[in-house]
């Protein structure tokens, strides 16, 4: 293995690299970096990573995104009923193919959802990337969009478990409209991104990835960026 490159197979970036203007997270800001001292942590020791895919025994999987085209998250859990009969997420593995932050996401992520016996399913599908930012201290803000992948893949996979175990009733469908079908992103992400201040497809890009899994939605993308802006500015 390069020296350079960490167990996740990313280039790891030199100390003395200057930050570019918009990748420092408020408050975070040090010399020669800007990430969190936790992101580091997670992205030089990524927990619960997956080398090997075919030494994966846990029966529940999910994925969003796409190598191809930008970060592509896996994800695998296992699920068992406590005491109480209520399904808990016992163990989390992972691969992600894509950049800092998006390994140190799904590596905070596989954190959250193990501790402390692990988390009910119930309280799993209640976690937004605000919360795993949270925990990771903050993260530039082109890369926020890392942290809804692992929310989505997190969620994929407890989907996997409700087909599996027969409870289809409680599957969980992306709220909204699928405009970027790799990514999984719909009209009501960009409607978010949009409020949160995206107003060019440049800066909706940054924040939700959309069109890079899928180019040819592009156009309506852009059509529904001139919606939410003439819904919500005038």
């Amino acid at each position: 293995m390069n020296t350079n490159d960490n167990q996740a197979g990313q280039a790891v970036v030199p100390a003395n690299t200057t930050a570019k203007e918009g990748d420092v997270a408020a408050g975070t800001k040090k010399e020669g970096w800007f990430y969190t001292d936790v992101v580091k942590e997670h992205f030089f020791s990524p927990k619960n990573f997956l080398d090997q895919e075919s030494s994966a025994d846990h029966p529940y999987k999910g994925m969003v995104g796409s190598p191809a085209c930008g970060d592509a998250m896996k994800v695998w859990l296992k699920i068992e009923k406590d005491a109480d009969g209520i399904d808990r997420i016992t163990d989390f593995k992972w691969k992600t193919f894509g950049c800092a932050s998006a390994i140190a996401s799904t590596s905070m992520l596989s954190v959250m959802v193990t501790e402390n016996g692990g988390l009910a399913v119930d309280d799993a599908l209640k976690l937004r990337p605000q919360d795993i930012m949270m925990r990771l201290g903050g993260l530039p803000a082109r890369k926020v969009h890392c942290s809804v992948l692992g929310d989505k893949a997190l969620r994929a996979a407890i989907n996997d478990y409700f087909r599996k175990s027969g409870q289809v009733e409680k599957i969980i469908i992306e709220q909204g409209r699928m405009i970027d079908k790799v990514l999984k992103i719909t009209d009501h992400d960009i409607e978010e991104a949009v409020l949160e201040g995206a107003d060019t497809l440049e800066k909706l890009q940054q924040k939700t990835k959309v069109g890079t899994g899928d180019p040819s939605c592009i156009p309506e993308v852009e059509q529904l960026l001139r919606f939410y802006k003439d819904k919500y500015f005038g």
